[in-house]
């Protein structure tokens, strides 16, 4: 299969199954999102989302964050992965939304990046969730889960993020993002990929060449 069919078979599967995909952090503004995306980093949403419903009834607003020391911001997420360099990302992420982007997350992705806390990865989810832009944040689920299918060889986040926007219709980018994500998640896992309930092993590399394997060293 050509890499070109492999893309083609890929959005055709997940447009039909999963046409609404979108990130399972909760959020109702753009400013509530990228404080749970900072968050998330080496942390499951989960986890997340059982921490943030206080932390945004404390702190409704960039304002009311940027108004507080980090030690403060820490008692409401010390359950999440590195709380002590989180909270200092929040307060300052707060405190430049607010005299530098006059209060608004802004959509670009190198100016979301000049924010505490905030990488190419994170700028991207912002760019893609809010703004619907052709972003691609790669973590460790899109990571593994292109490879595997076969979409792209790259041997970092960044060249399987250029791989993937390169070779995905524009359109699509930013919920294929999600697409991969789930996928990943909940089917092709790290340790014990669920091959047997997949419904794109036809396209998967993964999956044919371990079938090959199989049958060589049965046939043996």
């Amino acid at each position: 299969m050509l890499k070109k069919e492999r893309y083609q078979a890929f959005v055709a599967h997940f447009a039909a199954k999963q046409p609404d995909a979108e990130t399972e952090l909760h959020y109702n503004n753009p400013f509530q999102l990228l404080v749970a995306v900072i968050l998330s980093a080496q942390c499951t949403d989960k986890r997340i989302n059982q921490v943030t419903p206080a932390l945004f009834q404390r702190f409704p607003n960039a304002k009311a964050l940027a108004e507080v020391t980090p030690d403060i911001v820490f008692d409401y997420i010390r359950s999440v992965s590195y709380p002590n360099n989180k909270a200092k990302h929040l307060v300052g992420m707060a405190n430049m939304l607010l005299h530098d982007f006059n209060n608004e997350v802004p959509s670009d992705v190198k100016e979301l990046q000049k924010m505490p806390g905030v990488g190419r990865k994170t700028a991207n989810v912002i760019a893609s969730v809010i703004y619907n832009a052709p972003a691609m944040a790669v973590d460790t689920h899109v990571y593994r889960v292109a490879r595997r299918i076969g979409l792209s060889t790259g041997k970092t986040p960044l060249a399987v993020e250029k791989d993937l926007v390169k070779n995905l219709p524009q359109h699509t980018i930013h919920i294929a993002h999600h697409w991969l994500i789930l996928h990943g998640r909940y089917v092709c896992v790290a340790r014990s990929p669920k091959c047997n309930v997949c419904e794109i092993t036809n396209i998967c590399k993964y999956f044919q060449q371990n079938n090959k394997l199989t049958k060589i060293i049965s046939e043996n």
